[in-house]
């Protein structure tokens, strides 16, 4: 206990169904969805001790609500099936999610926030074995709960889950839903003829294009990826957007942030060969808006917003190592805003459609996704300021901490800041980076990032 080790013990495992018989019918992937390899995401919540309920009814109210949420978001409810082309679908069989219920030999306040290998990994995010969606409920020595669902990203991104986890919370205290979500996959139709920007070539690759796995990585053997979690005040944030600003372009917060990454991350690059090589830096962009700009249809906006599946693409930019150490953040923040430009259109949205559509039944990747290793080091930033923790309330209140669990397997990093859930502006940062990248943050800017503690959620 003195290094934070506990045990976890699981009491009960079954399979919650939609409460409604849903009729056997197949749902194609969109084009976007295509793009996604198969990669499971995690998702926690830890809940203080609710005097007047016990684990028992708790695990009730949260079996009930599913059951009834999965009615409308039948898709989690399925089971990805290839079809004849080798293509994955959603086979809406209503075999329903796993549901364990375990225990955990710890309280919330010993919880090691900071660093999720150790107290989230494996212990209090499920493993994904069958279907779309696993769920884990977990009591905790002092009563209080932690509430995880691990899911399969081809079949919803971020912005799909939280519409799921905001229903599902409403379903628990008897609410009516808040937004209805529609699987309509023509709002994503390839446009024919389709046409292509060239520079969606250099974002995206068919997965058979891309070079084997090198045998002989030249990282240092004791660097690996490693998960943590900081904390960074909305004083720093404003310091950073005050940085990155200049010649009157004010930056996003996002934006920022991101070239204070981008800055650390070539910095932490010590090897010899540092002056001929990239860093690589690639922003998660959302195009439910975008693919809604100039219709002027009156539905297809308010479809669009509670349309369930993956509306993404990455756009990244490279720089030299040297030029992104040495130069000012306000040089790195307009690199950062140059390459999003282009990505922030419905054109972009539209080509990435038609672009996935010309390569079918091969699948794409994100080429940022496979980045890193020899080539220098590369990492995607999530923006992950939608995310719902305050609304996913089941009826014993609010969490008092909430976060995304996605070591993801690729070999670039991964980096997700989320709102504070003490509400003042704060932001919470997920971060799955090299260890080396990690050290060299946690040494150099320790006032802006800060690992995050029980004391400050408290």
């Amino acid at each position: 206990m003195g290094r934070g080790e506990f045990k976890v013990t699981m009491s009960n495992q079954e399979v919650v169904a939609a409460a409604l018989p849903l009729q056997d019918y197949w749902l194609p992937l969109s084009n976007l969805d295509l793009l996604l390899p198969p990669l499971d995401v995690g998702v926690f919540f830890c809940y203080k001790n609710k005097q007047s309920m016990n684990f028992g009814s708790m695990v009730g109210v949260l079996k009930k609500a599913m059951a009834q949420a999965l009615v409308t978001f039948y898709a989690f409810s399925g089971e990805v099936v290839p079809n004849s082309d080798g293509e994955p679908e959603i086979l809406c069989n209503n075999r329903g999610v796993d549901f364990t219920e375990a225990f955990a030999d710890i309280e919330l306040k010993e919880l090691n926030f900071y660093d999720p290998d150790q107290s989230v990994e494996g212990k209090l995010v499920p493993k994904k074995k069958h279907g779309v969606l696993a769920v884990q409920v977990t009591e905790l020595n002092c009563g209080g709960v932690v509430v995880a669902c691990t899911f399969d990203h081809r079949i919803a991104d971020a912005y799909s889950t939280n519409m799921f986890l905001v229903s599902w919370a409403e379903m628990a205290q008897s609410k009516s839903l808040t937004i209805q979500p529609t699987f309509r996959r023509s709002l994503l139709n390839p446009r024919r003829p389709g046409h292509i920007d060239p520079s969606l070539n250099d974002m995206y690759v068919p997965v058979t294009a891309l070079p084997p796995p090198s045998k002989g990585r030249t990282t240092d053997d004791h660097d690996h990826l490693i998960s943590r979690i900081y904390y960074i005040t909305s004083e720093q944030l404003e310091n950073l957007q005050a940085l990155a600003t200049s010649n009157g372009y004010k930056r996003t917060k996002l934006e920022s942030f991101c070239a204070f990454l981008w800055k650390m991350v070539a910095k932490s690059d010590t090897s010899n060969d540092r002056a001929q090589k990239l860093c690589k830096m690639g922003i998660v962009v959302d195009g439910r808006a975008r693919l809604s700009e100039g219709n002027y249809q009156n539905d297809h906006a308010t479809l669009m917003a509670a349309y369930f599946g993956n509306v993404l693409s990455i756009p990244f930019g490279g720089e030299n190592i040297e030029d992104l150490t040495e130069k000012p953040l306000s040089w790195v923040a307009e690199e950062v805003h140059d390459f999003l430009e282009c990505a922030v259109t419905k054109e972009h949205f539209l080509g990435l459609i038609d672009w996935v559509e010309s390569h079918r039944p091969v699948p794409g990747l994100a080429k940022i996704y496979y980045s890193g290793s020899n080539e220098g080091p590369a990492f995607v930033v999530s923006s992950g300021q939608r995310f719902p923790s305050s609304k996913v309330d089941f009826g014993w209140g609010s969490p008092v901490f909430g976060s995304y669990h996605f070591p993801w397997g690729g070999s670039a990093g991964y980096v997700m800041p989320m709102p504070s859930p003490v509400g003042n502006g704060d932001w919470i940062v997920y971060m799955h980076m090299m260890k080396g990248q990690m050290e060299l943050m946690e040494k150099e800017a320790a006032h802006v990032l800060r690992p995050l503690t029980f004391d400050y959620l408290n």
